[in-house]
């Protein structure tokens, strides 16, 4: 039977496809991260995992943009992050830290893994039902990109100040399982996506945000610590502020 389907519909604009491209391309930098991290090469490997956070944050607002939203895109995406922020990160400091370490590091390694899908599953799940959708002011538990900025934190530190002994294996598989709960816990952490500035103080938000990209090019692993010290205080503040919140309500 000859196709009768009207040229039109078989056709699909290229903007259509960028946010899949770019989730692909987060895919590739996980996988390639976990092939530098396997060769020794640890701080391109951590580069490379930044690079997938920093996609999978382009890939929703693309796609958003040029109004491309799809169910493929949707569970590439969700696919994508257990790769780049639940298997990448983990095989990366098991074989950095944790060689030495092999049963309870592994462990340590297998418990975050798995912490990481059930949080990205407990998310889907909730977007759909939205409880935790775009226009939440705060996410259960910590989120998937930011557990794996957590995990790599001894990372970071080990790299800004290389003669110190942070690489302790014991310490690191305690705190890959504890960033593994943090994800999965029902603890409230800031979004984000809700904030707003004073229009007058736009220039100075501006400003700041310069410096910081100056920063981050400049003195990368500094400034992530830094950064990163800063979210754990805001998941502190964000429990502080929850509680608060329901016991005024109550």
């Amino acid at each position: 039977m000859p196709d009768t389907t009207p040229e039109k519909k078989r056709k699909i604009n290229v903007l259509q496809l960028l946010p899949n491209l770019v989730t692909i391309s987060a895919i590739c930098a996980g996988l390639s991260a976990i092939r530098f991290g396997y060769e020794g090469d640890f701080e391109l490997a951590v580069r490379l995992v930044l690079v997938a956070c920093l996609l999978d944050g382009l890939d929703g607002r693309i796609a958003r943009l040029t109004k491309s939203e799809s169910p493929i895109g949707a569970e590439l995406d969700s696919l994508a992050d257990f790769l780049n922020f639940g298997v990448a990160p983990a095989l990366i400091i098991y074989q950095w830290a944790l060689q030495d370490f092999q049963s309870l590091g592994w462990i340590a390694v297998l418990s975050y893994s798995i912490c990481c899908v059930l949080r990205l599953a407990r998310f889907n799940v909730d977007s759909r039902l939205e409880k935790e959708g775009p226009g939440s002011d705060y996410f259960v538990g910590v989120p998937s990109p930011a557990g794996a900025v957590l995990v790599m934190l001894p990372m970071f530190v080990s790299f800004l100040f290389p003669d110190l002994l942070l690489a302790v294996p014991a310490l690191i598989a305690g705190h890959v399982f504890l960033v593994g709960l943090l994800m999965i816990s029902r603890v409230p952490t800031y979004a984000f996506k809700q904030l707003t500035i004073d229009r007058g103080n736009a220039k100075f938000f501006l400003l700041g945000a310069g410096l910081m990209a100056a920063a981050l090019l400049t003195y990368l692993w500094a400034t992530l610590a830094l950064m990163t010290c800063a979210y754990i205080c805001s998941l502190i503040w964000a429990f502080r502020s929850a509680r608060k919140s329901r016991t005024a309500k109550d």
